[in-house]
């Protein structure tokens, strides 16, 4: 997330476009996220000539984004530039007017061709996209405050995303948020992706939990990622990811490509649809798919129908898990807390089918105020094996209060934190069996939660400890009380003394 000093930046790049004539929210968004990745992909460049110049060594062509030379942008008409032109730290140096011509004329449309012949999702996705600030004055500013943000982060074009979505108050419009980042990398520490995992999320938004699969696996199998299979998996086979969101797409492929993932499989599709045929398919699946909405029966999957005979997405997504994982295949979603324990049938199947059928394995409840300022609703994050078979013999319940930040909308940085101890706890299950329902963290036997109706709520099964409090005799009271009403009425009389009240 974003506060502050970036906020107020990002405000005033927003104000700047606005201003210049665009009223579109989506479009201003879409303006403000292209010129970001524009940025960011001359920054990727630098780093990348700052490594091999540290190391005595000359950046070679298929290393380079910018390449030397001439740059041909289109055969037919033809029209073409020098590479150094299309770089971000070369014409915003450039006057207004030429900057505008640059961009319009070149930049954009080269960008618009990254990945094109290998058909890579960003490709597709910008195919239909246009660069449409007006004027030479509104893009100078713009670029200037651009030019101020701290580009250092992981993730900043997620970052951003995320601030703008709330700023047009479409954040929440089908039940659509983006997960926050430390929550996405405790996600990542429970389940450890692998360069062996097909990895999914079928709700993706702008691909938040596979850049985070994507950081985990870099910093974990850095040596494995050496080796020419491998890095060829990595960059085109790893990663799947599905929405029905344009922007969306455009917002996730580009994350991707900034993180060295050149040809994820991102597609535009209706997971919940009967257009999503795939199967069995995938071993890892991470997702936090839409907490509310409900879609129209006749599109939805057959097979999920049968298994959850509803129209509310928060239960199909769970069922649409279950169908796509192989067996052995893992999956943790984030859940609004009534799937853990609402009453209707199609709530109840849904559990009973992850408790008697999978493996479930745990429950991990999270405050209310993890989404905010953009939802204050109850979450808890599900985590399952399937196995079509059955295997559940307990499940390890957790009761996150603290996630390292206020629970208002503010949240701002607090020295309280349960992701440390969720994340040891979870990895060491095998200490856990001595822990009492009273502590934060304990197993519940599958039996008591079969009579509990599958009830998943963690509220269920934890016990409170009530304390005895000793209180003195009531005579000792009511002379204490008779010792105050004479002291008050002392400190009366001597008010009204003072005041010359008879």
């Amino acid at each position: 997330m974003i506060t502050g000093e970036m906020k107020n930046k990002v405000d005033s790049i927003w104000d700047t476009i606005w201003t210049g004539g665009i009223t579109s929210p989506v479009t201003v968004m879409e303006q403000i996220t292209y010129l970001i990745f524009i940025k960011l992909l001359d920054d990727e460049q630098l780093k990348r000539e700052a490594n091999a110049n540290a190391l005595g060594l000359l950046l070679q062509d298929q290393n380079k984004i910018f390449k030397d030379g001439i740059c041909v942008i289109s055969e037919d008409p033809h029209v073409e530039t020098e590479y150094k032109n299309l770089r971000w730290s070369e014409f915003h140096h450039m006057n207004p007017d030429d900057m505008l011509s640059n961009i319009q004329m070149y930049v954009f449309p080269f960008i618009k061709t990254l990945g094109a012949d290998t058909g890579s999702a960003f490709s597709r996705y910008m195919e239909n996209a246009t660069f449409l600030i007006p004027t030479a004055k509104v893009l100078a500013k713009v670029v200037d405050g651009i030019d101020s943000m701290d580009m250092n982060k992981k993730d900043i074009m997620g970052d951003v995303y995320e601030y703008l979505l709330g700023k047009m108050a479409a954040s929440g419009t089908n039940g659509q948020f983006r997960t926050p980042r430390h929550i996405i990398e405790m996600i990542e520490q429970l389940m450890k992706p692998t360069l062996k995992d097909r990895i999914l999320d079928p709700a993706m938004g702008s691909a938040g939990f596979l850049l985070g699969a994507v950081r985990y696996i870099t910093e974990h199998q850095g040596n494995e990622l050496m080796n020419t299979e491998n890095n060829k998996y990595f960059k085109s086979g790893l990663f799947s990811g599905f929405d029905t969101d344009q922007s969306m797409l455009r917002i996730g492929a580009m994350n991707m490509m900034l993180h060295d993932v050149d040809s994820p499989r991102i597609l535009y599709q209706d997971s919940l649809s009967e257009d999503n045929t795939e199967r069995e398919a995938y071993t890892l699946i991470m997702a936090n798919p839409p907490f509310k909405g409900s879609v129209f029966a006749e599109d939805i999957s057959k097979d999920l129908h049968a298994m959850c005979n509803t129209k509310k997405t928060e239960l199909l997504f769970i069922a649409l898990f279950i169908k796509m994982l192989e067996t052995g295949g893992r999956c943790a979603s984030i859940v609004p807390d009534g799937v853990l324990f609402g009453s209707s049938n199609a709530h109840t199947s849904i559990r009973k089918e992850l408790v008697e059928n999978q493996q479930l394995e745990a429950v991990i409840s999270m405050p209310s105020g993890v989404f905010k300022p953009y939802a204050g609703v109850s979450t808890a994050i599900i985590i399952f094996t399937k196995t079509n078979s059955g295997g559940t013999d307990k499940v390890w319940f957790y009761d996150m209060k603290a996630d390292g930040f206020s629970l208002d909308d503010k949240r701002t940085p607090i020295a309280d934190n349960d992701i440390p101890d969720i994340i040891e706890r979870y990895n060491h299950l095998d200490k856990e069996e001595s822990r009492e329902r009273t502590e934060q963290s304990f197993f519940v036997e599958k039996e008591e939660i079969v009579k509990n109706g599958y009830d998943l709520s963690i509220n269920k099964y934890k016990k409170t400890e009530y304390k005895a409090v000793e209180y003195p005799p009531t005579s000792e009271i009511i002379a204490e009380i008779e010792k105050l009403n004479e002291q008050i009425n002392e400190e009366t009389a001597e008010l009204k003394k003072l005041l010359g009240i008879n």
